[in-house]
């Protein structure tokens, strides 16, 4: 059987990213070969959603044109990533009476839990998708479960579930864009889980971290504990605030400013100390939004492996040092475990080459464990999922 491919479509409002993959001949290695890529500037978007679906297909187009060229094959379906404001989470905690006589838990018991999480937070979901539901913590008869409840005994199995959710329309004006382009959707995934796929490594989520996206005009942070993704959170604020803070601080155009802050120019005549005073009033501005989140979580300085930097911004000067100081924790820029011929150098593909791993492998992520039936998610969705049921 010849290899399958899967396309990746990461809609920033900076860039439209397109990678296209082809799994291994023997299926073996994690990461599928890259055979094309493409890009285009991004048209019809404001911090991450839609103002003009025609502007948005076109940018797609041209993308995916790029790419299909490079690769030789026409794109047919995609997979496509949910970013922006609109993405956040809900948290919810739900119950079920264990049904069998013998008083030990089954699949059916815990997804009626899942559903039961899922009802009691039903009034916070109204206008928005569930993109994905995560499992947090199970406890049978008050007492937490280390491990699966599956098989145990008890009278009442309880979890906390967390929703990854998305307006609604802004979920559905982005298929449409990717299908106005002429490409179906065959699944979709919020942007941070995508780009932690190759972005961290397993050591890194078991041990607890946060991968911060530091995008144009969003920072998308997603939080892992223990293997598991237990927060998700972006904030209305990116790298072009920075631009935009050198551009007046300076009184430079925003193109010398976007330049500078990149490190592009060298020789210009302003106040290094002006300029850099700039750069970290805003780093810092970031990442005490980051703190704060953690704090609410109670991850505040307790992750073992620290901070980790991704995204079209993550290489703005001494961002890593800044980081360090405002979270007081390990930092790093996101690196790219590929092979060196892989058509893509910086963490900005993350996204669009996760999505493609995520198409091809399916349930290859998952830990063996209970097949259950979670609505709302296809079994694509659901082979993602698996990893992180205990």
């Amino acid at each position: 059987m010849a290899p399958r491919i899967a396309v990746g479509i990461d809609i920033g409002t900076y860039q439209v990213r397109v990678v296209i993959a082809r799994e291994s001949a023997d299926r073996t290695s994690l990461f599928p070969k890259i055979i094309g890529t493409g890009y285009a500037e991004s048209k019809g978007l404001r911090h991450g959603y839609i103002v003009n679906a025609d502007d948005v297909a076109r940018s797609i187009r041209i993308a995916a044109a790029q790419a299909s060229e490079f690769a030789g094959v026409k794109i047919k379906t995609a997979f496509l990533s949910i970013g922006g404001i609109g993405l956040d989470e809900v948290r919810g905690k739900g119950d079920a009476i264990i049904s069998r006589a013998d008083a030990e838990v089954t699949d059916l018991d815990i997804e009626k839990a899942i559903d039961a999480s899922r009802e009691n937070v039903s009034g916070r979901l109204v206008n928005r998708k569930i993109l994905h539901t995560v499992p947090l913590v199970f406890s049978i008869d008050g007492s937490e479960v280390l491990g699966r409840p599956h098989g145990m005994k008890g009278t009442k199995l309880s979890v906390e579930t967390l929703f990854v959710t998305c307006l609604e329309q802004h979920v559905n004006d982005l298929i449409e864009s990717v299908e106005r382009a002429d490409i179906a959707v065959a699944d979709t995934m919020a942007s941070p889980l995508a780009g932690s796929i190759i972005t961290l490594s397993n050591a890194e989520k078991k041990a607890g971290c946060v991968l911060a996206n530091i995008g144009a005009e969003t920072v998308s942070i997603v939080v892992f504990d223990n293997g598991m993704p237990v927060s998700l959170k972006v904030f209305r604020i990116g790298s072009m605030d920075i631009t935009k803070d050198i551009a007046l601080g300076l009184r430079i155009s925003l193109d010398e400013a976007e330049q500078l802050k990149l490190g592009a120019i060298t020789n210009a005549t302003y106040s290094k100390k002006k300029f850099d005073d700039i750069l970290t009033a805003r780093l810092t501005d970031i990442f005490e939004l980051i703190d704060g989140h953690l704090k609410k979580l109670g991850k505040d300085q307790l992750l073992p492996a620290g901070i980790v930097l991704s995204g079209g911004g993550s290489g703005i000067g001494p961002i890593k040092e800044i980081a360090e100081s405002a979270l007081k924790l390990h930092s790093k820029i996101a690196s790219l475990n590929i092979a060196s011929d892989a058509k893509i150098k910086d963490s900005s593909w993350a996204v669009a080459y996760g999505l493609t791993i995520w198409g091809l492998t399916g349930d290859n992520f998952a830990r063996p464990t209970a097949g259950i039936a979670i609505k709302e998610v296809s079994n694509s969705v659901m082979g993602f999922l698996r990893q992180f049921l205990p």
